[in-house]
């Protein structure tokens, strides 16, 4: 029993230690793409120019469902683990190739083209990497389910402020001037090494997976399941864009605002130190309450709070600031802890790859992936703060879908 428990923990580090060296090679994207927008852009305002990298950023997103097909399909077909071994490789791939793209005055307009299709590499890896983990967390994990699923959003997270802090120190170290002229090539080429070294991670797994199902990672059999792919979009569409404007365009928000941009690095940096601390506390509190209940905590709390954090945070001390990003990331982690592990428990065994990772990155990549697009056209246009009317809608369309989540995949009723 003490064994099978060691295999558990070793498991869910190997997992999640992968699970972080891929979304820190994702998300040195957006937190670089301040300093490396001009390079392909043909805007001299630098707004244009970071709705044009957000831009590409957000395509990326929309090849997540495409990625999640091949890797849902490969993870239910021939096990979790030659899936997440192909999703970091390919991920390390997309890395690279940023690291080496030409500038726009090297070879014009398809610059910003070659940058499209490593992102569009990375999109395609992130697609897998969700559904997949989230299958793999849940089938290890029978017992304290919500805490141990908390680390994927543990380590998703530790991959945010790995790029974070890694840019922090960069730009310590060479300028900001030397980071928009060739620093930010070198966060890509960390994130390419990291990736395969990930690998030594992900080939010690233990499979997971042990149906023999005829049916399994096929798509016509996920259309029987339609009310759990439904429930899923639902609660990722509004969930994702919360995230991401929590994580993402916050940081954009602080700067729009006055705050210098080391200084709202900074900030990003101690919030997502408390977005890892608080996984694993929230997990366990929805192994305590069900994971129905703290979907509809946090659906009720977004709707209320979120935009009022963000309106005050713009006009405000850094303490009290602090404190708003604190209970604005509060608030997101009560639903990124046990958000993989109830979008799992809804889909049998044969599909549950496939189910979660499909449902999920579609709605990623709508709601998501576009948020800090969406925020900066908004902006653009005038009206900053209809963004945040926007994302009140989608956090109603969150509470909706949470009120038809079964009772019973709550994990005390297990």
């Amino acid at each position: 029993m003490q064994h099978k428990e060691k295999t558990k923990i070793s498991s869910v580090i190997a997992a999640s230690m992968g699970n972080l060296i891929e979304w820190f090679d994702f998300y040195i994207y957006a937190f670089c793409a301040v300093y490396f927008a001009h390079n392909f852009s043909a805007s001299n305002n630098p707004t244009i120019q970071q709705a044009s990298a957000f831009a590409v950023f957000m395509i990326g997103f929309f090849m997540r469902p495409i990625g999640s097909l091949f890797f849902g399909s490969i993870a239910d077909k021939f096990g979790r683990k030659k899936s997440l071994v192909f999703s970091v490789l390919l991920m390390a791939l997309g890395s690279f190739m940023i690291a080496a793209l030409p500038s726009r005055d090297i070879v014009g307009d398809f610059a910003v083209i070659f940058l499209l299709i490593a992102r569009c590499i990375q999109g395609l890896s992130a697609g897998g990497e969700y559904g997949v983990v989230a299958t793999y967390l849940s089938e290890i994990s029978k017992t304290r389910r919500g805490f141990y699923s908390s680390f994927q959003y543990t380590t998703l997270i530790g991959g945010q402020l790995l790029a974070v802090a890694s840019l922090s120190i960069l730009i310590a170290l060479i300028g900001e001037d030397s980071m928009r002229d060739w620093g930010w090539r070198v966060l890509f080429i960390i994130g390419g090494v990291l990736g395969v070294i990930s690998l030594f991670f992900r080939t010690g797994l233990a499979e997971s997976s042990s149906t023999t199902h005829q049916n399994k990672g096929k798509l016509s059999e996920l259309v029987k399941h339609y009310k759990a792919v439904l429930i899923t979009f639902g609660v990722t569409a509004g969930g994702s864009l919360i995230f991401y404007t929590i994580t993402t365009y916050a940081k954009l928000y602080l700067i729009s605002k006055g705050i210098p941009d080391v200084s709202a690095n900074h900030y990003m940096l101690i919030l997502l130190v408390f977005l890892m601390i608080a996984q694993p506390i929230c997990g366990m509190l929805g192994d305590k309450i069900g994971f129905r209940r703290s979907i509809l905590v946090f659906a009720t709390g977004s709707i209320f709070l979120i935009t009022p954090i963000f309106l005050a945070i713009g006009h405000t001390s850094p303490l009290v600031l602090v404190l708003l990003l604190f209970l604005a990331g509060l608030i997101l982690s009560i639903y990124t802890s046990v958000g993989a592990i109830f979008k799992a428990s809804l889909f049998p065994e044969h599909i549950r790859a496939l189910g979660v990772g499909v449902s999920y990155a579609v709605a990623n990549a709508i709601f998501g992936g576009s948020a800090p697009y969406i925020a900066l056209q908004f902006k653009a246009h005038g009206i900053e703060n209809g963004f945040f009317v926007y994302l009140i809608f989608m956090a109603i369309i969150v509470f909706i879908s949470a009120m038809f989540i079964p009772k019973h995949i709550d994990i005390h009723k297990h």
